[in-house]
């Protein structure tokens, strides 16, 4: 697995979610937009899915978290500046649930610059793999 490659392609993603999000639905591009979209997560989920899916399975033991494993795509960031809200209010990631801490809210999300998972617990971030 080549880090670099696997880095370029979260940021295309990433990218092409927040080109998508400044359209409104009317925009004659809006439909353009998501179906390129779609088709990166689709490749991505492709190239990396297998490996990633193991990343997290590791991951997951780390937390000590039975919550099922996704596909990679569904743990991607939505934007680049790192805030960890979408536009419309909700968070990023996937929310999972941790033996080692009951009752706390937290997100497992795959970021960027480096690629790597992390998980957000309130306004704690967290890194539990860096692709190298």
């Amino acid at each position: 697995m080549n880090a670099t490659d696997l880095n370029n392609s979260l940021i295309a993603i990433i990218q092409k979610k927040e080109e998508l999000e400044s359209l409104n639905y009317n925009d004659e591009r809006y439909d353009d937009i998501e179906e390129e979209l779609h088709d990166l997560e689709d490749d991505f989920n492709d190239d990396y899915g297998d490996y990633l899916e193991e990343v997290l399975e590791d991951v997951h033991d780390k937390l000590k978290s039975d919550t099922d494993v996704l596909v990679p795509s569904a743990y991607l960031a939505s934007s680049l500046n790192g805030e960890g809200t979408k536009p419309d209010g909700e968070k990023d990631g996937v929310w999972v649930e941790s033996d080692e801490f009951p009752g706390v809210e937290m997100r497992l999300v795959l970021v960027p610059n480096p690629a790597r998972f992390v998980v957000v617990i309130g306004n704690q971030v967290r890194e539990l793999w860096k692709a190298e």
